[in-house]
């Protein structure tokens, strides 16, 4: 379950891009913190030494001060450079500990589905988290799913993870998460003959034989099934 962790922030005045590009320049990144119980938002900022020390504490609840007051928080977004996956941004949820929050979890399949080892399937997982409710200290860091006994066309949906009574499942129940289905098979493309093209040699002309022969013609000398001139009489 989340444990907490405290990062020190720092307020910052100067919003313009030339500010947040020298921001962290030296070493920092900048984010803002809000509440559902405000409005508001409050420009901040911490180093990338504290942001690191927070992700490997292992903690999902993290405290910080605001204008004086400790505030409990949650990493609600981080943005991330396209490129250098460096940190570019961060927003800081404030939660109040005796209220249910929604939050997304991450899911860890669990087993040999026996349609992949024992039947050739392909296993698929089209949803690598869910979305629950429940109070902030009781966030998992993830939910585990068997799938061992799963065979060859069939699935398991969100509804089918066994949640405590302290989590409220918001993900569809009927929301795929995993399944085992035949491997895409290789087909090979149709090569489309052109019949008049089916006895013809190499320069185009027809073959002789029983397919390819033309219809008979009458020969120019004479012979064959043509039919001679007639003679006529002398006078």
């Amino acid at each position: 379950m989340a444990n907490e962790h405290k990062i020190e922030i720092n307020m910052r005045n100067d919003i313009t891009p030339q500010g947040l590009k020298q921001l962290r320049k030296n070493g920092n990144i900048p984010g803002i913190y809000y509440s559902a119980s405000s409005k508001d938002s409050l420009p901040i900022f911490i180093s990338q030494k504290d942001y690191h020390a927070a992700i490997k504490s292992g903690a999902r609840i993290f405290n910080i001060l605001v204008e004086n007051n400790k505030q409990n928080v949650l990493f609600k977004s981080v943005q991330y450079h396209p490129v250098t996956e460096e940190v570019l941004h961060i927003d800081f949820y404030g939660v109040r500990m005796d209220q249910a929050i929604t939050i997304k979890v991450s899911l860890l399949l669990t087993g040999d589905a026996i349609g992949v080892k024992d039947e050739g399937g392909i296993l698929n997982q089209p949803l690598n988290e869910i979305e629950i409710q429940c109070l902030p200290a009781d966030i998992p860091d993830s939910f585990e799913l068997d799938v061992g006994n799963l065979g060859m066309g069939n699935s398991l949906n969100a509804g089918d993870i066994e949640l405590d009574e302290k989590f409220t499942l918001i993900t569809s129940k009927e929301s795929v998460v995993v399944s085992v289905t035949q491997p895409m098979k290789e087909v090979e493309p149709e090569v489309e003959i052109d019949e008049d093209e089916l006895f013809l040699d190499e320069d185009g002309e027809p073959i002789e034989g029983e397919e390819g022969k033309d219809d008979k013609k009458p020969s120019e000398d004479g012979d064959g099934d043509a039919p001679a001139d007639k003679e006529t009489g002398s006078e």
